[in-house]
């Protein structure tokens, strides 16, 4: 009953943010995009989480942000899980020289720290969403691949395995057939904890200017902003900073829950 009100919760979270991300251009207030002479307003009825450093509308901005996120956090999640994936399969099903090389790889890239990883890479190739959500991707992969690696060792020793192979069953055949519906639970249980890391490791980017570049509404970026401004408005931090929190809990709720 935790567990499922711990799942509720969370899609109750990640569903606020999609709508908002779908339905931003009808409920936001203003073009996030519009300067004014309205410069650094705080929190009234015209303006409900005030206006940032050119006259802005914080919630407007707030809204779109939303977009960006997901873009990012899903984009990323799945580029992981197509790289990840199938060098996990093979590595735990083959085993043999095939999962020496992926393991040694595997732990090569998790040896690395993510943030800082993500941080070199980003500098290389210069921040872009695509950009983002491809080096963040290429940050994920090991760790879905070492999941994946070692569901599949758990499995491909199972007794109905063996009765696959028996009966003549293909090394194709027998993972698309019963390894990979064995462990896919798992794997998309991973895919909602790769979405909330990539939101995260991503405004953590923006926040140190690394991420979508200005003018497009980012969330990390303007936790980054508003902190020269908590004095003045402290809605220009905590409004997107609440927003990052709430929307990695959600997706983290729901990946901790499958069973």
């Amino acid at each position: 009953m935790a567990m499922n009100r711990r799942r509720l919760a969370g899609l109750l979270l990640i569903a606020l943010v999609i709508v908002c991300a779908i339905v931003a251009d009808a409920i936001a207030p203003y073009d996030p995009m519009r300067s004014s002479v309205d410069i650094l307003a705080t929190p009234s009825a015209a303006h409900l989480f005030g206006t940032d450093e050119l006259g802005r509308d914080v919630l407007s901005r707030l809204i779109h942000g939303a977009r960006v996120s997901l873009v990012i956090g899903f984009g990323a999640a799945l580029v992981g899980m197509l790289v990840g994936v199938p060098v996990g399969l093979m590595a735990g099903y083959f085993r043999g020289g095939v999962d020496v090389a992926a393991v040694m790889l595997i732990d090569l890239l998790v040896a690395l720290p993510g943030l800082v990883l993500a941080l070199v890479i980003t500098v290389m190739i210069g921040p872009s969403l695509n950009h983002l959500a491809f080096v963040l991707g290429f940050v994920m992969w090991p760790g879905v691949a070492r999941l994946t690696r070692g569901q599949v060792l758990a499995v491909r020793e199972a007794t109905f395995i063996e009765a696959a192979r028996a009966a003549g069953g293909t090394s194709a055949w027998i993972i698309a057939r019963h390894v990979w519906p064995n462990i896919m639970r798992v794997i998309a249980a991973q895919f909602a904890v790769s979405v909330s890391f990539a939101i995260f490791t991503s405004s953590s980017l923006s926040f140190l200017g690394l991420g979508i570049p200005p003018p497009t509404p980012d969330w990390g970026g303007m936790v980054r902003t508003g902190y020269d401004f908590l004095v003045l408005n402290p809605l220009m931090s905590l409004g997107p900073g609440a927003a990052v929190a709430l929307t990695v809990m959600g997706f983290y709720l729901v990946g901790s829950s499958v069973e």
